[in-house]
């Protein structure tokens, strides 16, 4: 057993010699197939850690798959907040889960020793680290006792520890000061540790403090903002559709203690895996890059199989020479197979090199809406991933030109020869094939980064609504404990404004709590006058509120009525503005100047605002979105939002964006925007100062990222079927030199023998064009949610495409023509 184990290892490196010794003597042909390879497997690895570390891997918590939002569904669209009060309610009432807690996300201005900083953090619920199975590397987290008391503590990520306090183990103890009140930092999670699971890679974060509701967040006047999250670690033998029974269930009884101001609204349970809800939007997007990449990596094999052809048809004599000694096809098979999986195991790691240096490249380009970037790495699966395609691309690669070769007729192998090509051109149906196949498969991924390309310029053809032009804004988050009160955060708006206005070229300026084309969406329930309550149905209008000259200093057109002015504050009538959206929609055939709607429901006692004006529509996200409802109201008028009696609304109010216009750049004017800001408050952090072109470039980035990265893939898919139909048509033209030479002897034109060859690859490409065609119809449906306003079938986009590919295959086809048109005829006779 054990000598037939040695001769079958001693078979092995005797085989695996052999192969090394014959790539070794055709090196340009194995670069080209090495290169070919990497290029196929490391763009097919890297997409796919991008699906194995978004998609595929589980979420860093025990039993990942058990961890449910829990929430509302609000008016029968989605929602997953919940509001304060309900908080208890689900805790107390719900059976279907071991443990559960509340969240809200936050942001804090960091101070004190070092550089103030604004960062990303959130309120949790004591409860939410045990329901996380979430255990610190450092000290501690704070417990329910310590919510209930209020007591002010922060646990810190690892990214805040290691960046701002270098690591130091002596940490815990000592104080934080958050928005200019100490904490006392009890803690320091792991390196692994993200929550809440944000959409966006941006935003994940720094630090964690106890949610510790107070008295206004409970308050009757808080009922209606659901601004408050529940993750949830549903029971052993409890199903997703059983918790969500048993939400809803707790959903109707919240709603019969609804009070009367809320009677009008229906809420149901909302119960959504925390893992699907993360990667939902993306998953579309994924799927079809890793289709795209598939083609491309179809297309390489494609490319290998073919040279692979080609050389094994130039060793048909020396395989016949060894059948006719009498070695068996089994044999030659074998080191046909393992030849090609040596080149693809090379390709393989060249690919994993390729790949590791496109994905650290990746992660700086990828859009802010894209989730669990961090979990993206060549980690052992990627690894292993992209070792097995290398393994089965060579076996599949090696297998046909293997057996085509061994299939010829071994008499006239061994009489005629590879020169006279008698017997190669009878395999030329299977290149031609392959090729056929490549230009299919190109032109299908041609067409998809066509539509991809045209949906982006139609995005951009747009009007946002506004000039973004000459236009800086940045955000801000006032500390409470500094500013206490509406009037302190309002001298504090009105400073600003005071101060922009007069440095020299600021055009205009103002404060907003939402800017245009961000995506920052707050929607809010409104109620039009004259409606009765038995007609009264939830909607919601996108509602910003603004100070200073917002409309001119974002080049918001007004269409009727007027802006607000230095009169429209506290103590004054109600004002609001609308878009002509929502006046068409409010007030169809009827002029909306004049007519008053209030917030909330009928029953709310929000008061009466008056239309003033009506402006452009606005885009709030991206502008393949549809423009929507939107009103817009002004700071100094709280009551407008808040009510007569509610106090709750402070930390809204103290949170904001500052945006100006100047003569010059956007880029020339931070400094001066920061100068002035530290001239009122020196420890106010400014976060996210950029010009609004940016900010509106952020938005689109998911959608450029798609195209431009298509677009890269198409571009490769085409180089590659350019080589391929270059090879088998100066292949073909090598096999035929002594057919051209007869041909010319006979009197043929060098231009005719030209255009010969010049057809024999336009053939080619026609054909695979027209199944390419019949393809990108087939499968248009996988890209048609991902494209704005453009057909998967655009016409434009598929002439377009085969036009382009009907081209490169006569430019890949033009220098083996002029090739053939160039053969000294009495030279090649002289050859026969």
């Amino acid at each position: 057993m054990n000598q037939e184990i040695g001769r079958g290892m001693y078979a092995i490196a005797q085989n695996v010699r052999i192969a090394f010794r014959q790539l070794y003597k055709t090196t340009g042909f194995s670069l080209t197939v090495v290169l070919t390879l990497a290029l196929g497997i490391g763009a097919t690895t890297a997409i796919f850690s991008l699906v194995e570390g978004i998609l595929l891997r589980p979420l860093p918590f025990k039993d990942a798959d058990r961890l449910v939002l829990l929430g509302d569904h609000l008016g029968g669209g989605p929602n997953t907040p919940v509001t304060a009060r309900e908080i208890a309610t689900y805790s107390s009432a719900t059976h279907a889960f071991s443990s559960l807690g509340a969240y809200a996300t936050a942001s804090y201005e960091i101070s004190g020793a070092a550089t103030p900083e604004q960062v990303p953090a959130a309120r949790l619920a004591a409860s939410v680290f045990p329901t996380l199975a979430a255990q610190p590397i450092l000290g501690r987290v704070f417990t329910q006792q310590e919510e209930d008391a209020h007591q002010p503590l922060a646990v810190l990520s690892y990214a805040l520890w290691l960046n701002r306090y270098h690591r130091d183990p002596n940490i815990l103890g000592t104080s934080i000061v958050l928005d200019r009140r100490p904490y006392t930092i009890v803690g320091v999670m792991p390196r692994s540790f993200e929550f809440p699971l944000q959409t966006g890679h941006l935003d994940q974060a720094q630090l964690w403090v106890p949610l510790s509701l107070t008295p206004d967040e409970l308050s009757d006047q808080s009922l209606g903002f659901w601004g408050y999250h529940m993750v949830a670690r549903i029971k052993d033998g409890v199903t997703i559709p059983q918790a969500a029974q048993d939400a809803d269930r707790v959903a109707r009884q919240i709603m019969r203690n609804f009070p009367a101001s809320l009677s009008a609204i229906h809420i149901t349970g909302d119960v959504k895996v925390l893992r699907e809800f993360l990667v939902a939007d993306v998953r579309p997007l994924l799927r079809t890059l890793f289709f795209a990449v598939s083609i491309v990596l179809l297309i390489a094999c494609a490319n290998v199989a073919g040279l692979l052809l080609v050389r094994a048809i130039r060793r048909r004599r020396e395989y016949a020479v060894r059948l006719a000694l009498g070695a068996r096809s089994a044999i030659i098979i074998r080191e046909s197979i393992l030849e090609g999986v040596l080149l693809s195991l090379a390709g393989g790691l060249l690919g994993l090199a390729f790949a590791a240096t496109v994905i650290r490249t990746a992660l700086h380009l990828l859009p802010e809406s894209m989730p669990r970037v961090d979990s993206i790495s060549l980690d052992a699966g990627v690894i292993i991933f992209a070792l097995v395609i290398a393994l089965a691309t060579g076996v599949i690669c090696s297998l046909a030109p293997a057996f085509a070769a061994l299939r010829t007729n071994l008499t006239e192998s061994l009489k005629e020869g590879v020169r006279t090509g008698s017997g190669a051109s009878s395999h030329s149906w299977l290149r031609s094939v392959l090729v056929v196949s490549e230009i299919a498969i190109a032109l299908m991924l041609l067409t998809v980064a066509g539509a991809f390309l045209r949906s982006f310029q139609k995005m951009r053809a747009v009007d946002p609504g506004f000039r973004p032009d000459h236009v800086l804004v940045a955000s801000y988050t006032l500390p409470l404990n500094h500013y206490p009160s509406e009037s302190s955060v309002g001298l504090f708006r009105h400073s600003v404004i005071d101060h922009l206005a007069a440095k020299p070229g600021v055009a205009a300026a103002a404060i907003t709590d939402a800017l245009p084309a961000s995506g920052d969406l707050r929607g809010a329930a409104f109620t039009i006058e004259g409606i009765p309550i038995s007609r009264w149905k939830l909607q919601f209008a996108s509602l910003t509120t603004v100070y200073g000259d917002y409309f001119r200093t974002m080049g918001i057109p007004l269409l009727e009525g007027r802006y607000f002015t230095i009169n429209d504050k506290s103590g004054t009538p109600p004002v609001v503005i609308v878009n002509q959206t929502m006046a068409r929609h409010c007030w169809p055939d009827q002029q909306a100047i004049g007519k008053r709607i209030h917030v909330g429901n009928p029953k709310r006692t929000y008061p009466w605002a008056t239309v003033v004006g009506i402006v452009a529509d606005t885009k709030i996200g991206s502008r393949d979105e549809p423009s929507a409802d939107q009103w817009y109201a002004p700071m100094p008028q709280p009551a407008i939002l808040n009510g007569p009696d509610d106090t709750g609304a402070l930390a809204d109010a103290a949170t904001g964006y500052i945006a100006l216009r100047s003569a010059v750049p956007p880029e020339q004017t931070r400094q001066m925007l920061r100068s002035t800001i530290a001239e009122i408050d020196p420890l106010l952090a400014l976060q996210q100062v950029q010009p609004m072109n940016d900010v509106i470039s952020n938005v689109e980035a998911p959608r450029r990222f798609n195209t431009t990265l298509i677009s890269a893939f198409a571009a490769g898919a085409l180089l590659l079927s350019i080589t391929g139909i270059y090879a088998v048509i100066a292949f073909s033209v090598s096999l035929r030199t002594q057919e051209i030479a007869i041909r010319m002897a006979l009197g043929a034109h060098r231009t005719s023998i030209a255009r010969l060859v010049l057809l024999s690859g336009a053939r080619m490409a026609l054909i695979g064009c027209c199944l390419g065609v019949l393809a990108s119809l087939a499968m248009s449906r996988l890209i048609s949610s991902l494209l704005f306003d453009v057909s998967a079938t655009d016409p434009f986009v598929y002439a377009t495409s085969t036009m382009t590919m009907m081209l490169m295959a006569v430019v890949a086809s033009a220098l083996p023509a002029l090739r053939a048109a160039s053969v000294d005829p009495m030279g090649a006779l002289r050859s026969i």
